[in-house]
């Protein structure tokens, strides 16, 4: 896939398809378009419970965009089971530029100072399309997914795509459908107005678990 730009991408996410390569070293990207995708209700979003009380512990300094390429390259590391990356150096590229250009987002788990876990993911309207995660330290990554939801439902977004439905993602309420769903849901989202959140008090968090408690 050559000479795509920043532009080409966030129209590909419009139409509910989006890139990968086939490994870190390989220079391509392919277009997928699944059969089913995961999608994460944030309405009905599940902490389980040992989670729950980690996640009022505060462990980690949440922080949001302050090191995005950093959390693009900690996705890009092989991870126990996950020996092999499909984040090559032209993901890297395109997604710095959307960061640049506001539609692109880390949620960020750090430590002393040192970035230990996040994720980040694309924001067009009122969706926002979860790429990736990684973790350097226990529960960093399902803590910024937690995160990530509290302000996504602070900000008005009304779905949370995960692309894939995984063992990792099934714990927080991620359930799978079909491709024609998906693309009317998308269709829906993108007419919303939604803002990304970076900031979420102690008390927004609180009131984020509890509602989760209630609908679980």
């Amino acid at each position: 896939m050559a000479g795509l730009t920043p532009q080409l991408l966030l129209g590909a996410y419009a139409s509910g398809i989006f890139p990968m390569a086939e490994s870190r070293n390989d220079p391509d990207l392919y277009w997928i378009d699944p059969d089913m995708r995961g999608i994460v209700p944030l309405d009905r979003f599940h902490i389980p419970r040992r989670l729950r009380k980690t996640l009022r512990a505060a462990p980690y300094d949440i922080r949001c965009n302050a090191d995005f390429l950093g959390t693009i390259r900690g996705c890009a590391e092989p991870q126990g089971a996950r020996p092999e990356t499909w984040i090559n150096d032209e993901i890297e590229r395109l997604y710095a530029a959307l960061f640049e250009m506001g539609f692109a987002h880390s949620v960020e788990c750090w430590r002393d100072d040192e970035l230990v876990g996040g994720l980040y993911g694309v924001s067009l309207g009122g969706a926002f399309f979860g790429e990736s995660m990684f973790t350097r330290a226990r529960d960093a990554s399902k803590i910024a997914l937690c995160h990530l939801a509290a302000r996504l439902r602070k900000g008005g977004y009304v779905l949370l795509d995960s692309q894939f439905l995984t063992d990792h993602l099934r714990q927080f309420g991620t359930i799978e459908i079909d491709r024609a769903e998906y693309k009317s849901r998308l269709a829906d989202a993108l007419k919303v107005n939604a803002d990304f959140q970076p900031e979420l008090s102690a008390a927004e968090l609180d009131a984020f678990i509890q509602s989760t408690i209630q609908t679980s």
